[in-house]
């Protein structure tokens, strides 16, 4: 049964002629607490702003453009995750990050879509690349300055027209929403939203607007940040509360239903712009959500840098000096208000303030609490702060300016009080003013440093723009030419840089750039080397430098760099001068039209004045991106994880007599660069077999056979991983190739070759290394950390491995592995990142990477071109005679017939039980005259080896065959040429590692 008290008020809710402040509900009888609080006083109509609302708009206008047209870009990601791909819609170029990967897909193009329609209209206006830059920022300043409109008058006719007039000065005056306003930001948009969703719920003129708020917030949670779907949180409850007062169910659930619907169109358009851009069905609001808290502690947020819980009171406080102060006060202020008020209008008014209060203490206590914290994901909170301002000064001027004099302040003069709060709100007002043009003339450079480039000289110049340590200042391609594009030269930053969007067209459809899988990308902010380019390949290079360092830079125009340097003092200079008068002209403005409309508005008339109290009382962010912060375990200790595979999908049609090797030509054309190459694995592509298996299966046998601890072997403390291991294989191998394997009670039955391996007994019947990889055709190691922090090797089965033998590394760390082998570049290049990823690598993310090599003789399991796999040594003396020495013992440009293309696909995953790192290594053995015939391998794989540096040809061998290889290689490439195959100077290249 509904109580009387619920139904006056929602029956005051749909009141349409009724002001909420004043009048959120009606008496009921008997009175109860609730009914008091929620009395309905005598009816008035609503207050309207004291400003004319088209004055109020041009205002916030202004201040937007200006903002649009000065305020620089304080974070990397809206460049490169935002302007860029923007770029590459409009223009067919652009960088592009691993968050728009369709293999992660946590960037929604919807969003991007939207902006480059805004942006294509800029164009008709002129034909440089800044003209669509500016348009789209005027653009989303002028949609703020709407939504701030609407927020503004919604407030002075739900509170009152003086917190509307505070409001309106804190969202124009502080540096904050300066930056906050025109932010080509998920955030900001976030934040336009929240003040549409902001008006709906407190208007409540002709019934409740749930379902309107909740769609303004739920489009802002789709299309813009999904976390900021939690400021609605305290406005639903508010909903709540009413509708169960009155026990209408049903009312309620429609007006959710209505939200929610709302809501799920708009997902659906988003689904539907992203399953064409990333030719796939994804959820990105979902998808975000997942990477950010679900994904365990090797990716997420906290890769990218953590700040002290403090961090947003520090930042708050310099973007909204002393409103900051009054926002953190607002709601002890109003329960004081609450508690010593008694007229029940009064207290009800008190009531709506605090749930409107709230959402800005729950956005700041959970980001607070997050480790990782940047300045933007403050933005969708800022309406919210400036209204706890303007809720908290309001109530603080009606006490100071209450005359009692039974009061204390009552009896200090009105004309000193007025003083005070007056050069308070100054103060305020000439704080944010000066960070504003202080941020301006400090950061402003990098929207201005490009402008060399702009001029007619450069304008159909081909050339690269390099980066070097301020990489992240870089204010995107619209300020280049439209035939330069960005490079990166190697500085002290050690995460992911962003790649490029694929420039392919003829062949692939629309914009390939956004469905295409871009190499060198993950999610775990791991170096990739390929993205940095040598400076010898930069035109223009923008460094910023100290006077020491630039002594380095000698290869680089001393024409450009002095035009570039002058520019910048320029620009920096006359910012200083102009800057302040041009923002203090705000104040001015807007004070102006204030006046103005107040005085000449027609038909106007001033509110009556109320005796006691008013209406009311009824990132710069640190990133330090490189820095990841590994899970906090002691060297060396592994805790098990709760962590299964997921089942595998059997092999489609597999075969062990049809099924053909994958044709893996993982060579591209020059230059060649060293880098792990590490890209996501899918489960059911753990493990790899052919119709080669039978062959695989019986050399091991006899190498184990021949050759036993010498090609597997395990250590003691290594024994349960490789069980481990076994025991996944016994798993794995079934679901995936069930026409080979089945699973028994104890362990694994293979039907080809009737053998059948008990794993459950012990002791086992061989080492587990040996009958692991007596099950697949690949070689199998496992790593494992010491307290020392380093991974070592001590579990393998290494029989098939061409060049290098188990007994010489068994035992030995990681890097020591790699440097004994004299692995080209490790300690440069490769070493810091490899040791990084192992730290990191879970056992929910498998990674792969492809290598290759050329063989001159035909043995799979060793290279006997560089040398016997065993010394040899006299009978007699017993001393070594002859032994394997590396490619300076192979015989040099032997035929053609005896090249081999050698390439190994490897993954590497950890186990979660042992905490060992594990690494499969498949072989692909050809002759070089059988992948000569593919079409486009022989320009393809001649280019990749020509490319190959000093170390890399060394490490390969190139000296010792490669005359004879690229001849041939050159030759069968002018054969497909004359064929018309391949075009004459074509790159043709495969979709990597094929």
């Amino acid at each position: 049964m509904a109580s009387p008290q619920g139904d006056s008020v929602l029956k005051a809710a749909r009141d349409q002629t009724s002001t909420p402040s004043d009048n959120i509900g009606a008496e009921a009888k008997p009175p109860s607490k609730t009914a008091k609080i929620y009395k309905k006083p005598k009816q008035k109509p609503p207050m309207e702003p004291p400003i004319p609302t088209i004055a109020i708009f041009y205002g916030f206008l202004l201040v937007n453009t200006l903002a649009a047209a000065f305020a620089p870009i304080q974070d990397c990601d809206e460049v490169f995750n935002y302007w860029e791909p923007t770029h590459y819609l409009n223009h067919g170029s652009g960088l592009q990050t691993w968050e728009y990967s369709p293999e992660f897909s946590i960037r929604s193009w919807l969003y991007i879509v939207i902006h480059a329609i805004i942006g294509k209209f800029g164009s008709l206006l002129s034909s440089r690349s800044t003209a669509e830059f500016y348009a789209i920022r005027m653009a989303l300043g002028a949609i703020c300055a709407l939504c701030e409109t609407r927020l503004f008058s919604t407030i002075c006719k739900t509170f009152n027209p003086r917190v509307g007039i505070l409001f309106g000065i804190v969202m124009v005056f502080s540096p904050g929403m300066f930056h906050a306003s025109v932010a080509y930001l998920p955030s900001s948009f976030s934040m336009y939203t929240t003040m549409l969703g902001m008006a709906a719920f407190m208007d409540w003129r002709g019934g409740l607007k749930t379902g309107l708020g909740m769609m303004w917030f739920g489009i802002g949670a789709l299309v813009g940040w999904p976390f900021s779907g939690a400021l609605i949180i305290p406005l639903l409850a508010e909903d709540a509360v009413l509708s169960s007062m009155t026990g209408d169910v049903s009312e309620i659930v429609f007006r959710y239903l209505d939200g929610v619907v709302r809501s799920l169109i708009v997902l659906a358009l988003q689904v539907a712009v992203d399953a064409f851009f990333y030719h796939t069905v994804t959820v990105v609001p979902w998808n975000i959500i997942y990477y950010n808290v679900f994904s365990g502690p090797s990716r997420g947020a906290n890769i990218f840098g953590t700040e002290p819980w403090d961090f947003y009171l520090r930042n708050l406080s310099l973007n909204f000096n002393i409103w900051f102060l009054l926002a953190l006060l607002a709601g002890p202020i109003l329960g004081l208000q609450f508690l010593l008020q008694g007229r029940s209008a009064t207290r009800a008014s008190s009531i709506r303030s605090m749930v409107f209060s709230s959402p800005f203490y729950l956005w700041l206590a959970v980001f607070s609490a997050q480790a990782h914290k940047e300045e933007r994901f403050m933005y969708p909170a800022y309406p919210f702060l400036a209204l706890n301002a303007s809720l908290a000064l309001h109530t603080v001027l009606a006490y100071v300016g209450s005359s009692d004099p039974a009061r204390l302040v009552g009896k200090i003069p009105a004309r000193l009080k007025l003083y005070v709060v007056g050069l308070c709100v100054i103060l305020a007002i000439d704080i944010g003013v000066a960070r504003t043009v202080g941020m301006i003339s400090a950061y402003g450079a990098p929207l201005q440093v490009y402008t060399p480039l702009q001029t007619q000289e450069f304008a159909h110049t081909e050339a690269n723009v390099c980066l070097g340590k301020d990489w992240y200042r870089f204010p995107s391609s619209y300020f280049l030419p439209s035939g330069m594009r960005v490079k990166f030269v190697k500085s002290a930053f050690d995460g992911l840089l962003p790649g490029q969007f694929t420039e392919a067209k003829t062949g692939f459809g629309f914009f390939p750039g956004t469905w295409l899988i871009p190499p060198g990308m993950n999610d775990q902010n791991i170096e990739d080397p390929s993205k940095h380019t040598e400076i010898e390949h930069c035109s223009f290079l923008f460094h910023l430098t100290t006077a020491i360092e630039s002594e380095a830079i000698t290869t680089m125009s001393s024409l450009a760099l002095g035009t570039l340097a002058g520019m910048l003092e320029d620009w920096q200079q006359f910012l200083a001068e102009h800057s302040r008068i041009i923002l203090y002209s705000i104040l001015g403005i807007s004070f102006l039209i204030g006046a103005i409309s107040r005085v000449f508005a027609p038909g106007k008339q001033r509110q009556p004045r109320r005796a006691n109290s008013p209406d009311l009382e009824k990132p710069a962010a640190k990133r330090n991106g490189s820095n990841f912060k590994a899970p906090e375990r002691k060297p060396g200790v592994w805790t098990p994880i709760d962590f299964r595979r997921p089942d595998a999908a059997p092999y489609p049609d597999w075969d062990v007599h049809t099924t053909k090797p994958l044709p893996y030509r993982p060579f591209k054309h020059g230059p060649y660069h060293i880098t792990m190459g590490l890209r996501t694995m899918q489960w059911d592509e753990w493990i790899e077999l052919d119709n080669h298996f039978l062959k695989f299966h019986d050399l091991k046998a006899r190498r184990i056979e021949e050759r036993g601890d010498k090609c597997c072997r395990t250590a003691p403390e290594a024994f349960d991983g490789a069980v481990e291991l076994l025991e996944e294989l016994c798993s794995y191998l079934p679901q995936r190739y069930p026409s080979l394997y089945c699973k028994t009670a104890t362990g694994i039955h293979n039907i080809l070759t009737n053998e059948t391996f008990d794993i459950t007994s012990r002791p086992l019947a061989e080492d587990p290394m040996r009958t692991a990889s007596r099950l697949v055709q690949d070689d199998l190691a496992i790593m494992f950390e010491k307290p020392d922090g380093q991974y070592y090797l001590l579990a393998g089965s290494i029989l098939l491995a061409g060049f290098w033998r188990l007994e010489d590394k068994f035992g030995m760390p990681l890097s020591e592995i790699h440097t004994s082998g004299d692995v080209p570049a490790f300690k440069e290049k490769l070493e810091k990142g490899m040791m990084n990823f192992f730290r990191r690598v879970q056992p929910q993310s498998p990674v792969l990477r492809n290598n290759y090599f050329v063989q001159v003789d035909d043995d799979l399991a060793w290279s006997h071109s560089i040398g016997p796999e065993d010394a040899m040594h006299d009978p007699v003396t017993g001393k070594v005679v002859l032994q394997a020495e590396g490619w300076s013992s192979a015989e040099k440009n032997k035929a053609i017939a005896h090249h081999h293309f050698r390439s190994e696909r490897q993954s590497l995953r950890r186990l979660p039980r042992s905490g060992g790192v594990v690494f499969t290594i498949r072989t692909y053995f050809h002759p070089v005259t059988e992948i000569a015939e593919e079409v486009g391998v022989p320009g393809r794989l001649a280019s990749a080896v020509r490319s190959w540096g000093d170390w890399v040809a060394r490490y390969k061998g190139r000296e010792r065959y490669g005359d004879v290889l690229l001849e041939f290689l050159d030759g069968k490439h002018r054969e497909q040429v004359e064929k018309g195959l391949v075009d004459e100077g074509a790159e043709v290249e495969g979709k990597y590692p094929f």
